[in-house]
């Protein structure tokens, strides 16, 4: 990632821009300005070389506050890019007067103010299902280092602590084959998780808005019946305010003392109190996060927990997972730039998505 430096000063040019617009066609040869994109994520050097193919990245921010945006950048900025953990308040909607879109990289977006973007008319677009496979697999990776204490017995051997060879070192241990795995949320990431976790031989259930039609697996109506029934709790939905601490104290307990929770979904979606509670006093077996309320993590009261597996946020980091993001806010800034109706809008503001008249400023 290049230095803030880099960023110092927003540059305009007039270019002559023969430009691909996802599947809307070729703009024509017009002389136009360079859209100006703001950043809010760290992103990698080939993202921001493949959003720098026909947009001006005049800035970055650290956190999604007003005050770190340049004077003289704020005027010009046409574009948000940031991820939905990041976000975007009224606020730093109102310090950007031209801006008229943000895009989500990734499938989250619970930290954009979305009443404010519809009242502000600027359209809000996410990854939808582009990383699915990939957070899956993370997903399926940390179970499998919760349940077999994989963290545990690595850092063990690297103590010096492996002298004897003893049965149950690490407690008894159930192993996944023939066990209850709960999904909650079998959405896109839920669906590519299910696929994977059946081949370990184990029974998968599922609590969802909706009842599919699509698959047999058996139907939970509300999380609390799901965690009764599970041994494994996979925290795969779409977090937003409706469902901020769905996993709190009295799921938890639901569990049990042989219960592993795994949350790759948003932070918030676990209360992190009731969770390291939990951990400390054997409400349940274990649990991997790789998804914090707050990122990066900066408490304490998870380090000490041993039955506890972090990873920083990064189920979606592949290549693969990362090609598809930067692929997808293209089409998005393409289309949008273009007059065409973006690709990937949120669900709650889809009705927008056609209605482009006005919106460019």
């Amino acid at each position: 990632m290049p230095s803030h430096s880099f960023f110092a000063k927003p540059v305009f040019r007039r270019v002559n821009v023969y430009a691909y617009v996802g599947c809307s066609g070729m703009l024509g040869e017009d002389m136009v300005e360079r859209p100006a994109v703001l950043t809010g994520f760290t992103f990698t050097k080939s993202t921001l070389a493949t959003l720098s193919e026909r947009y001006d990245v005049v800035g970055h921010m650290d956190r999604p506050d007003p005050a770190l945006v340049p004077a003289a950048t704020a005027p010009q900025v046409q574009a948000l890019v940031t991820t939905g953990s990041v976000g975007a308040s009224d606020a730093l909607m109102a310090a950007l007067p031209r801006l008229s879109i943000i895009c989500c990289y990734g499938t989250g977006y619970e930290r954009i103010d979305l009443e404010a973007a519809r009242r502000r008319n600027v359209i809000v677009t996410h990854g939808a299902d582009a990383n699915a496979p990939d957070v899956a697999e993370m997903a399926v990776g940390i179970l499998l280092a919760s349940t077999r204490r994989i963290v545990r017995a690595d850092k063990m051997i690297r103590r010096g602590e492996w002298t004897k060879r003893i049965p149950n070192r690490f407690g008894a241990i159930a192993g996944l084959t023939g066990g209850k795995v709960g999904i909650l949320g079998l959405g896109a990431i839920g669906m590519e998780f299910a696929t994977r976790i059946k081949g370990f031989g184990v029974q998968i259930g599922y609590c969802n808005r909706n009842k599919r039609d699509d698959v047999d697996y058996p139907y939970f109506p509300d999380v609390l019946a799901l965690a009764a029934w599970a041994d494994y709790l996979i925290v795969c939905l779409r977090s937003d305010a409706s469902n901020k601490h769905i996993i709190n104290a009295d799921v938890l307990k639901a569990l049990g003392p042989r219960g592993h929770l795994v949350n790759i979904s948003r932070g918030w979606a676990v209360d992190e109190a009731a969770l390291a509670d939990a951990l400390r006093n054997n409400v349940i077996e274990g649990a991997a996060l790789d998804v914090f309320d707050e990122e990066p993590y900066e408490g304490q009261e998870f380090l000490p927990l041993d039955n506890l597996v972090m990873t920083p946020h990064f189920g979606g980091g592949t290549e693969h997972a990362q090609a598809r993001m930067t692929a997808l806010v293209r089409q998005n800034l393409d289309a949008h730039f273009s007059g065409e109706p973006v690709v990937s809008p949120l669900p709650e503001l889809r009705d927008m998505a056609s209605r482009t008249a006005g919106r460019l400023r």
